[in-house]
């Protein structure tokens, strides 16, 4: 096992410079990044960039990684204890927050039972907190209620493992997308939602002969260099890979050995699938045409090494287990499995939303990937940790938990490192019930959230660059997340506010020192009663999950653990060893066989009706993450995509009299938001696409989450965020305005915006801005303006131009010279460019030309205005681009990044600058 320094330190009379390789805290790809610190005399500088020995990235980024420094100031921490409601809040200490945590937890036990508590954590806590989480919850209090928001993402792809494997495997790794002749990409924006391992499988292509296939209702940004796009209909991914089953055993493209010795439950899964025996079927039904149907069946069938991957479009839907099923069934019938470059791949969505799945992290499982409702696996585990009371029953899921929280049969929640009040499906229930419950525990790092909202109990967690532990990518990489800045305030890490209610309640085995205490626990866990693939005859129950060779880790040696994938059976094993599981064809079911399952098509729970006709489909976009308390602290990331808003396809624009660029209504039978209309033909008639990463905190309106179907995949509990049936309808408003405050001065008018309009909260650089609203009318009187703005001291000089028969309204403040906020009330066409504005705001002073050009709305010249932003790295706007495009005749993304950088960084943008050229290219033909 190689060693790394985990601090280089260079110094000199000025300065310091420390450097630490550390994790990336966004998606489930786990890139490696190198945290510097560089302290002068006049402060501390946070620059971060891609760890270039970390195997899961070899030193990209994307471009939120690149952004992470930006998310590490104060202003929205919490920085100690605090007690009572928001509004209520006073400041406490840690001794009094426990004590009363502690109280309340045991008066629940005494007057209620366990099961009146519960956690709900996250797939953003390291192993470390995880375990230790699970722990205290499963083992010591006595009961399962405890769930992640990782049931939200994968926990259907958990399920799914389990049934073929027996354990919940990701067999392959990274690499196998270099060494694969097929990518197939299934329900994954791949190109946004992980970024660099999406550049890692477009460098392959460029390289070799490789097919990528993309199934996604949607033509995104990841269909731009496929060679095949299948526009699915929502909810048909069984069919479809049913339907490949049956064609691949009618034309004889099976692996006879490899279903004989290695796996069973073929006859069932083919007679599960008899409806999609005909290709003419598979096409109606998933509404693909029947050219490209047969050519995916085709391409599949004749291709030995196929990567399959697979993310939130499979698993987020209320047949999602079924769906992760009948993709691995075609890998098993074909042998397409512990080979290099073949396997299915399920991608995760969180950093370490592998960690938890080995500690257990889900309501129905155990740590060490045990079963809780197997009696043997408990006994083992209980025996391990010595533990008092030990849970036997599995816990509530997600959905059903906050559904306990509102009938009052959970009196007590501990929230940690998540915004359910955001995330969650009929994410208004989640208000419902958390206002109504007895005790809510929140740990964070963020002051104000939705959720934070709610607490009783507020914590100061420890956030990115100040805790220490592990997390596991996709991969089964485990990767070091390190410390690289003193923690600030009282915070503190998660397992320690944990261990220390525990101690408190009278729990013995929680007197941990360090995460280095915690992770040679979870290591030794893993091991007890395991053992290696050659001997699992002696185990008494066989997992791969095993990290026997981590058990003897000094405290040094786990500082400076390199990035290593499990099963880690021995210490110093060669990692080619386990980069791919199955090549034995062992796999972790009793007898040692895969199982094919049996899965049906099934038409999504929820239809459209004449009320709710389209429908509606949700996911991430490129520069967020979540629900934005990270990133939205970055005014770069927030260039991108500035609003939240849906897609829709043109005719169905027509049909519901929505205009592009304008406010647009979404309801559900749950729920409604406000949203800005994209008219794009990217997506199908009858649907709709909307992001999730909008919160009250940040829009007035705009949190999907309440709108979504709230039904569950039966099996694995999550939920349904691919289907919804909708209405839309436009959003008619009197007015509508863009505002700019400089930062600083901007709390007390938001205190005056919410709550009174429509409204949009925007970083920039040096203002915030905000886009308005209202469906009341704007009356241009001095007096409403000073409403909005209330800077009436002598030291302010406004500036106005009013124009009420043309229902223009500008105003400029300035103090000293210096400009501190701008409101521009007008038809929404004569609303001024918005990064010119927010150009302003750098300037130090402004000249009489610029004071001239910003009261009137328009820059002195607009010759230089970009367009929408599509390269955040060096800020390359789509019409330069395409401009560039034009003159320059280019045919290859190489050449814009080569006349304009776009595209030379992280390589995030690189597919819409595809997607550019083409369209240039289709117009030059026209």
């Amino acid at each position: 096992m190689k060693s790394i320094p985990i601090v280089e330190l260079q110094s000199s009379t000025a300065t310091q410079v420390k450097t630490t390789p550390t994790t990336c805290p966004y998606c489930g790809v786990g890139c490696g990044v190198t945290a510097q610190v560089i302290t002068t005399a006049s402060g501390k500088h946070v620059s971060v960039k891609g760890d270039i020995e970390h195997p899961a990235n070899y030193g990209k980024l994307c471009i939120k990684g690149s952004n992470l420094a930006d998310t590490l100031g104060l202003q929205s921490r919490v920085l100690a204890p605090m007690l009572g409601r928001q509004g209520q809040r006073i400041s406490s200490n840690w001794e009094d927050a426990l004590d009363s945590i502690a109280n309340k937890l045991q008066q629940c036990i005494d007057q209620y039972g366990r099961d009146s508590i519960a956690f709900y954590v996250s797939g953003q806590l390291l192993t470390e907190d995880y375990y230790v989480a699970n722990k205290f919850v499963k083992g010591y209090l006595g009961t399962a209620n405890i769930d992640t928001n990782s049931r939200l993402c994968m926990s259907s792809a958990v399920a799914a493992h389990k049934r073929a494997f027996g354990e919940d495997l990701v067999p392959a790794s990274y690499e196998d997308f270099e060494h694969t002749d097929m990518v197939v990409l299934v329900g994954s924006n791949t190109a946004w939602c992980h970024p660099v391992l999406y550049q890692r499988i477009m460098k392959a292509k460029e390289q070799r002969d490789l097919f990528v296939v993309v199934i996604d209702p949607r033509f995104t940004s990841t269909c731009e260099t496929a060679d095949l796009h299948l526009p699915i209909l929502p909810g048909q991914d069984v069919a479809l890979f049913n339907g490949l089953l049956q064609y691949l055993m009618q034309h004889g493209y099976i692996d006879q050995d490899f279903i004989e010795q290695h796996t069973q439950g073929l006859e069932a899964a083919l007679a599960s699938s008899q409806s999609e025996a005909s290709i003419e079927a598979v096409s109606l039904r998933t509404g693909i045409a029947l050219e490209k149907l047969q050519q995916f069946y085709t391409q599949f069938a004749c291709t030995e090494k196929v990567m399959t991957l697979f993310s939130m479009g499979v698993n987020q839907s209320s047949r999602g287990v079924d769906k992760a099923n009948s993709i691995i069934n075609c890998h098993l019938l074909t042998g397409k499995i512990g080979k290099l470059g073949a396997a299915p791949f399920s991608m995760t969505g969180q950093p370490n939303a592998m960690g938890g799945r080995e500690v257990g992290g889900l309501a129905n499982m155990l740590a060490s990937h045990m079963e809780l409702d197997n009696p043997k696996h408990r006994e083992l585990v209980q025996s391990f940790w010595q533990s008092p009371s030990m849970a036997e029953t599995v816990g509530l899921k997600a959905v059903d938990l906050f559904h306990a929280v509102e009938s009052g049969k959970i009196k007590a929640i501990w929230i940690m490192a998540t915004n359910p009040v955001v995330s969650l499906p009929d994410a208004d229930q989640v208000k419902r019930a958390l206002d109504k419950c007895e005790l809510v525990v929140v740990s964070d790092i963020c002051l104000d959230t939705d959720t934070t909202q709610y607490a009783d109990v507020l914590l100061p967690a420890l956030g990115w660059g100040e805790k220490d532990g592990t997390v596991t990518n996709s991969e089964r990489r485990i990767s070091r997340q390190r410390a690289f800045l003193q923690a600030p305030g009282q915070a503190k890490a998660d397992w320690w506010a944990i261990s220390q209610v525990a101690q408190r309640l009278g729990f013995a085995g929680f007197d941990y020192q360090n995460s280095h205490e915690i992770f040679i626990e979870h290591a030794q866990l893993s091991a007890y009663g395991n053992t290696s693939l050659s001997d699992r005859d002696q185990a008494q129950h066989f997992r791969y999950f095993n990290l026997n060779g981590l058990t003897g880790l000094s405290k040094s040696e786990y500082d400076a653990l390199t990035p290593i994938q499990w099963p880690v059976w021995l210490k110093g094993q060669k990692e080619s060893d386990v980069a791919r599981l199955f090549s034995q064809g062992e796999f972790s079911h009793p007898n040692g066989k895969a199982r094919l399952i049996a899965t049906t098509a099934i038409d999504p729970v929820h239809q459209v009706d004449n009320e709710h006709p389209l429908i509606l489909n949700t996911g991430r976009i490129r520069d967020q993450w979540h629900t934005m308390t990270r990133t939205g602290l970055s005014a770069n990331l927030a260039t991108h995509r500035a609003e939240p808003y849906c897609e829709l396809h043109p005719q169905d624009a027509l049909k519901y009299g929505i205009r592009d660029a304008e406010l647009v209504e979404v309801r559900s039978k749950w729920g409604l938001c406000v949203l800005r209309a994209q008219v794009m033909d990217n997506i199908r008639r009858g649907q709709i696409f909307a992001p999730i990463h909008w919160n009250d905190q940040v829009a007035s309106d705009a949190r999907i989450g309440k709108v979504v179907n709230p039904v569950v995949d039966p099996i694995s509990g999550e939920p349904e965020f691919k289907h919804t049936p909708v209405m839309i309808q436009p959003f008619y408003v009197q007015w509508q305005g863009v505002l700019y405050v400089r930062q600083g001065f901007d709390t007390v008018v938001a205190q005056k915006i919410k709550n009174s309009m429509w409204w949009i909260k925007v970083m920039t650089e040096k203002a915030i801005r905000y886009e308005l609203a209202d469906r009341q009318k704007f009356s241009h009187s001095t007096q409403q303006i000073k409403t909005l703005l209330p800077f009436e001291d002598e030291s302010f000089e406004w500036l106005n131009l009013e124009d009420a028969s043309s229902q223009i309204s500008h105003t400029v403040i300035l103090q000293h010279g210096v400009l501190i906020a701008s409101l521009y009330i007008a038809p929404k066409a004569l609303l001024p460019d918005r990064d010119w504005v927010a150009s302003l705001f750098k300037r130090e002073r402004l000249s009489a030309m610029h004071r001239k050009a910003l009261l009137a709305g328009q820059a002195i010249s607009m010759g230089n205005n970009d367009g929408p932003l599509v390269c955040s790295c060096f800020k390359v706007g789509k019409y330069k681009i395409m401009e560039t495009i034009k003159t320059q005749n280019i045919t290859h993304e190489k050449q814009v990044t080569t006349c304009l950088k776009a595209g030379g960084n992280c390589g995030s943008c690189l597919p819409e600058i595809r997607g550019l050229i083409k369209a240039c290219q289709m117009e030059n033909m026209q």
